[in-house]
């Protein structure tokens, strides 16, 4: 504000100011321009101007500000003081301390993988293709060890199988019974159609069949000397009664019969109603007259399609003949079938049996 008074003076001055000082200016003194005087007028308000005064407001907000920082930093550093000289402060500095080491050890067992495959030493180049060779070398010896031991388990494989194939081929040929069979055509077994029930015929048929012998699907009772057994190839005779008489390649001690007969589940009429049921067994002495009563037994179809039974043959006697009677069958009405009949026992004298039968044995 007393600047902008001062201005304003300086603006109103020079006019009085001009005429006062030539009023007393003396008479012969040098006449001085307007100009020079305008100028030098204002050059001497400015050097009597007084300086301008500093807010005192400003001061003292600064020095305030000041004093409080002063005091706010000297606190602080009396409190840390105090705590870092404190026993709290120091128990909580261990305690953390100890923490932080703790964590930093389990990081280092749990977390961080071992570092076995860093390299213990430096090899040099002829050290490192020596250990490749030595290592070359052992695969050689593990290839060697695993083709000898594969060698191994094939011949054991081999062997293996061919044993088990000729115990397969071994079973088949016994066809499960294990016990030799006299009733087989290939040693000399035959059937004698003298004592032997007649072949069934169909009515239906026999015209065909006598016309056409090539369309007479009926099997002779040959059929039950052959191991071939498969539904439809089997002796039929006409009823639920009839016998069949097997001459034998010799004399023979007989011990067991055996019948077989396709199960249910294979006969084509979803049945086994045709198979014997109860029959008879008998031994005929040489004279073709003399019966030897062997024994009274039922065939099960229910049970296994092979079944032997023991004969009552005690003490053991032997025959070249031997005759099964079929009492009943399983309910078929017209005809009962023979698939398979084999007789076991121990052949004694073939001389013998070629006598009193009249036909050379076959091969044992």
């Amino acid at each position: 504000m007393g600047r902008k008074l001062s201005a304003e003076a300086c603006a109103s001055e020079p006019q009085w100011a001009d005429s006062l000082w030539r009023g007393n200016q003396p008479a012969g003194a040098p006449v001085v321009p307007e100009e020079q005087l305008d100028l030098l007028s204002t050059l001497d308000l400015r050097q009597e101007m007084p300086p301008r005064p500093v807010s005192k407001s400003f001061l003292s907000l600064l020095f305030q500000v000041l004093s409080l920082l002063l005091s706010l930093t000297g606190d602080a550093l009396v409190s840390v003081y105090r705590e870092v000289c404190s026993i709290r402060f120091l128990l909580t500095a261990v305690s953390l301390l100890g923490f932080f080491l703790a964590v930093l050890w389990w990081g280092l067992l749990y977390l961080v993988p071992p570092l076995e495959n860093e390299p213990k030493e430096m090899l040099t180049l002829s050290e490192y293709h020596e250990r490749v060779r030595s290592q070359g070398q052992q695969l050689q010896q593990l290839q060697a060890e695993l083709d000898r031991l594969h060698k191994e388990v094939s011949s054991v494989r081999s062997a293996n199988s061919e044993r088990v194939a000729k115990l397969v081929f071994q079973r088949l040929n016994e066809d499960f019974v294990r016990k030799p069979d006299y009733a087989l055509s290939s040693v000399g077994a035959s059937i004698d159609l003298e004592k032997t029930s007649q072949d069934y015929e169909d009515a239906n048929t026999a015209y065909f069949w006598k016309r056409f012998s090539f369309w007479n699907y009926a099997r002779p009772p040959t059929v039950i000397l052959e191991p071939d057994v498969f539904p439809g190839n089997c002796w039929a005779f006409e009823g639920d009664q009839g016998q069949v008489v097997i001459r034998l390649p010799g004399r023979v001690q007989l011990s067991d019969i055996t019948l077989q007969h396709p199960p249910p589940s294979v006969a084509h009429t979803g049945g086994a109603n045709s198979a014997p049921r109860d029959f008879a067994v008998f031994g005929l002495q040489v004279d073709d007259e003399t019966e030897v009563f062997l024994g009274k037994f039922t065939f099960d179809v229910k049970k296994s399609e092979i079944q032997t039974f023991h004969l009552q043959n005690e003490p053991p006697a032997a025959f070249p003949k031997v005759k099964i009677q079929i009492l009943s069958n399983w309910g078929h009405p017209r005809f009962t079938c023979l698939y398979r009949v084999r007789a076991h026992g121990v052949r004694t004298s073939e001389g013998a049996g070629d006598s009193a039968t009249g036909v050379t044995g076959g091969p044992h």
